[in-house]
């Protein structure tokens, strides 16, 4: 019985373990010089936002199911899609990536 509640507790801290989450000023320097591109309903897009948790707010977005005529126009095939310093850079990236 012991054992099977170790699991459990194991399992819940395992499953409920906070994601690290991008600094203030990490996610205003990626924000100058770039746009991410998601959809609704995108879960990779939403892998994406999650690394930046409460300091999403300083990236620049554009949702294309609701600003379909913004990506038609940067010729956005997936999402999410990221355009930093005018380069496209398709799919999930980490915040090291995105930093380069």
């Amino acid at each position: 019985m012991g054992i099977v509640i170790v699991v459990i507790v194991l399992a819940y801290f395992l499953i409920n373990k906070p994601k690290p989450e991008t600094s203030e000023e990490v996610a205003k320097c990626i924000g100058e010089k770039s746009t991410l591109y998601v959809q609704l309903g995108c879960s990779h897009c939403k892998d994406q936002e999650d690394m930046f948790g409460e300091n999403l707010k300083y990236i620049k977005e554009i949702d294309c199911f609701y600003e379909k005529d913004k990506c038609i126009e940067k010729e956005i095939a997936v999402t999410p899609t990221w355009i930093i310093d005018g380069k496209k850079i398709e799919g999930v990236h980490s915040i090291e990536k995105l930093k380069e």
